[in-house]
């Protein structure tokens, strides 16, 4: 358990610094500053940090922005010191990464690490990101609101502020503990399931795309579902895919209303396998997922209606897809067995993700993605 000894915080488990606590032959990819683009997304051209062959296993260093922007001092020594954290309990590459970078005027928060490129992948390709691990990097994290970009804008909940976190609990049944007003010794305490808010491919374009909406190359689209042994599924938008993650969640609650999660730092592990894109044929549906025994089609729209209805549509897609369903009687099925939920309604495009449970199908299509797909899901 987390416990105050004077003004330092006893943390339940130490920082995981860059580079401790890998395998001999580990595919590492640390969170350094020549690794990581800051607001801004990898696009057609950019130069890989690694190169991997489809079917690797690659180890990815995160960094939360929380703690590192300017409206806390873009110092996270001082920021995280003020409540209570150690110097040693402070990730030393978010400390490099402040000292030497500077975040462009106009971009978005996120620290984006990578690209990776991934050797062979061409535009049309699928490529699937199974996450495989995610390691807590520190025992604490930040939830935000600012900007006026919380679904209770212009209320009197409005404003910029936010609240540190920590963890409580042991390895298998972590939690996060926030006290209930200011100065209280009453705590909320949720259970953490880590994800990563951002896993994205470049995109095709001349200028680097902003991280905070995402799109058909994925990136920010804050699915809560995509936690270990689910599998995340890319259109390939340019040549060897460069492949990137960032905007790391210990915990985050459908809709994300406030504008971020419990924001703190990851170590994910992730494979990642390419669909060539004659088997993907005209699917055409965008970023879809696969795992805990669902499919999860996705929406993107600034309107949150037209969001819905691009996922409903797109759900119907994968159905046929998937298990050669009448599209009429995929409507249907949708309409009285699946679960449509915000994803998150406060990154400029607003997101829908579905939930379709797959032992509702007995019969499957006898393709290679629906093969992939489904077991891939189970």
């Amino acid at each position: 358990m987390t416990a105050v000894a004077g003004d330092q915080i006893a943390p339940p488990f130490p920082v995981l610094q860059q580079g401790s606590g890998l395998a001999q032959g580990t595919s590492y990819v640390p969170a350094d500053p020549a690794r990581v683009l800051w607001g801004r997304l990898p696009r057609a051209g950019d130069p890989p940090v690694r190169t991997v062959a489809p079917g690797a296993t690659v180890v990815i260093d995160t960094i939360s922005h929380e703690g590192l922007l300017d409206d806390q001092g873009s110092d996270p020594v001082a920021y995280f010191g003020g409540h209570g954290v150690a110097r040693d309990q402070i990730l030393d590459d978010a400390v490099e990464l402040v000292a030497l970078r500077t975040r462009e005027a106009g971009a978005g928060p996120h620290l984006v690490t990578g690209p990776i490129a991934v050797d062979g992948a061409r535009p049309g390709d699928l490529l699937a990101v199974r996450v495989e691990h995610l390691a807590l990097r520190a025992p604490y994290g930040v939830i935000s609101t600012r900007h006026g970009r919380g679904m209770l804008a212009g209320t009197a909940h409005d404003g910029a502020y936010g609240q540190f976190c920590t963890v409580t609990g042991e390895p298998g049944a972590w939690f996060g503990a926030m006290p209930i007003a200011p100065g209280s010794t009453h705590l909320a305490r949720f259970p953490l399931a880590p994800f990563l808010g951002i896993m994205g491919v470049a995109t095709a374009t001349a200028e680097r795309a902003h991280s905070v909406p995402p799109g058909a190359h994925g990136g920010n689209i804050d699915v809560k579902l995509l936690t270990p042994g689910a599998t995340l599924f890319l259109p390939v938008q340019v040549p060897d895919a460069l492949f990137y993650v960032g905007d790391p969640h210990f915990a985050q609650g459908d809709g994300e209303v406030a504008l971020t999660a419990l924001e703190a730092p990851l170590r994910a592990t992730v494979r990642l396998d390419l669909i060539p894109a004659e088997q993907v044929a005209d699917l055409g549906v965008g970023p879809f997922a696969a795992g805990h025994g669902l499919v999860v089609p996705t929406g993107l729209d600034p309107d949150l209606d037209t969001a819905l209805s691009l996922c409903v549509g797109n759900a119907v897609d994968l159905l046929g897809a998937l298990f050669e369903t009448d599209p009429r009687r995929a409507y249907l099925y949708l309409s009285a067995a699946a679960d449509f939920t915000v994803s998150q309604a406060v990154d400029l495009t607003r997101g829908v993700h579905g939930k379709i449970r797959i032992a509702d199908f007995a019969h499957t299509a006898h393709t290679e993605l629906a093969r992939f797909v489904l077991e891939r899901a189970r």
